[in-house]
């Protein structure tokens, strides 16, 4: 078997195991929040348990990661891959025996979350040593393709399960997948940092390798500039994301089969805008692609912000908007962070810019649950519109933003 040969089949190998476990989790998930849905009809009950999902991340992530490059990235998937399927299996159980409360929820929340912020740094930092550096864009479309194939699907195989079989049933289509992502690690060999680089940062505390972490995105003033805009357009869109069930529900007064067809209309953008991304390859200063995914996101969410139940075929095209640009701005920023960052510093970086842009999603959810419950959820899809749509026009006279992806790192 030939080189290029050789890193497609192991690369490819983990990666659909991968993608198979999180079409499991996507039903699961869809089953979850439309059960809570419908048991309290809050939206501060799904803000709440957003915002306990966020936790791990934002107060362990950069911890983790300095974790993630000091062990064995094969082993820390497989092991948190076995820990989110135990917690989906537990989920079952409840579920089965009828003590399913909602505090359970929150629960689920947080250690699927605790799982989750080990696993994705490990997975991304393993990537980056399995596919050629002149593949990363490429590969990233493509990441972008798959969510939003995946977006497309599991919607409807959540209300499909929903109605096929119990909630028990259910989690354990997420116990079975996973699986898939964690039975190839058992014989696939994931290639590690070299071995100077993790001797030399096993040698230092846990402590000294996060701050290394953190030194280098305060070194990069671009990214710095690009966190700032970031952190401000999701402390205003984090919340209509996470009420969309509430949105589809109470303002729209419509069931699970009309959030499935929103959810996948999402990802259908999103397999649109991954596309898009892989053939165009974006502008050649990639920043531009970036903020005019910004901008087009804003966009989208105030046409579903100015929807109305007559008018229900808006919000189904604002839905598919927002799904395509998120997918036009996320994968030129992730293929420079994965071309800039050393790949032993990757565990570090990457999973201290997730404690980072994560960081006040708590503050616009700890907002918009009551508000929302007070105004509607489409307050947030119009305020939050417009602040992408000014954050992506003033994104281009920052000067150490748009030459974000050149600029040396000290």
């Amino acid at each position: 078997m030939n080189e290029t040969q050789a890193w497609k089949t192991r690369f490819f190998t983990v990666w659909t195991g991968q993608q198979l476990s999180l079409i499991g989790s996507r039903i699961a998930q869809f089953a979850l929040v439309w059960w809570v849905t419908e048991k309290t009809g809050s939206a501060t009950v799904l803000a709440t348990a957003t915002m306990v999902a966020l936790l791990p991340r934002i107060l362990l992530g950069p911890v983790i990661g300095a974790l993630v490059d000091r062990w064995n990235r094969q082993k820390i998937m497989m092991i948190s891959d076995s820990f989110v399927a135990l917690v989906s299996l537990w989920l079952a159980y409840l579920f089965w025996t009828g003590t399913m409360q909602v505090w359970h929820v929150y629960v689920v929340m947080l250690a699927r979350s605790a799982g989750g912020a080990f696993q994705s740094p490990a997975f991304r930092a393993s990537t980056t040593l399995m596919v050629p550096s002149k593949h990363y864009t490429r590969m990233e479309g493509l990441n972008q393709t798959i969510s939003g194939v995946l977006s497309v699907s599991a919607p409807p195989l959540g209300a499909l399960s929903l109605a096929l079989l119990p909630l028990s049933g259910v989690m354990m289509i997420d116990v079975i997948t996973a699986l898939f992502a964690i039975v190839p690690l058992f014989f696939l060999s994931i290639p590690q940092p070299p071995p100077e680089h993790v001797h030399a940062i096993r040698a230092a505390s846990v402590l000294s390798n996060t701050r290394e972490g953190l030194r280098f995105i305060l070194h990069w003033p671009g990214l710095l500039a690009l966190v700032g805009l970031v952190l401000v357009m999701k402390i205003m869109m984090m919340p209509a994301f996470s009420l969309t069930p509430v949105l589809i529900l109470k303002n729209f007064g419509r069931d699970a089969s009309s959030l499935a067809l929103y959810q996948a209309l999402i990802g259908a953008g999103t397999i649109g805008g991954g596309f898009l991304v892989s053939v165009w390859g974006g502008f050649k200063r990639r920043i531009l692609t970036i903020l005019l995914g910004f901008g087009g996101m804003g966009l989208g969410a105030v046409i579903v912000g100015f929807s109305s139940t007559e008018r229900f075929w808006m919000a189904l095209v604002g839905a598919a908007l927002l799904g395509g640009m998120m997918a036009i701005a996320n994968a030129p920023y992730t293929a420079i962070l994965q071309a800039r960052i050393p790949s032993h510093m990757q565990g570090r970086v990457m999973a201290s810019l997730g404690s980072l842009l994560t960081l006040t999603t708590p503050i616009g959810l700890a907002m918009a649950g009551p508000i929302s419950d007070l105004l509607g959820v489409q307050f947030w899809y119009r305020i939050g519109g417009i602040v992408c749509i000014l954050l992506a026009v003033a994104g281009l006279l920052f000067p150490a933003l748009m030459h974000f992806e050149d600029q040396e790192i000290h």
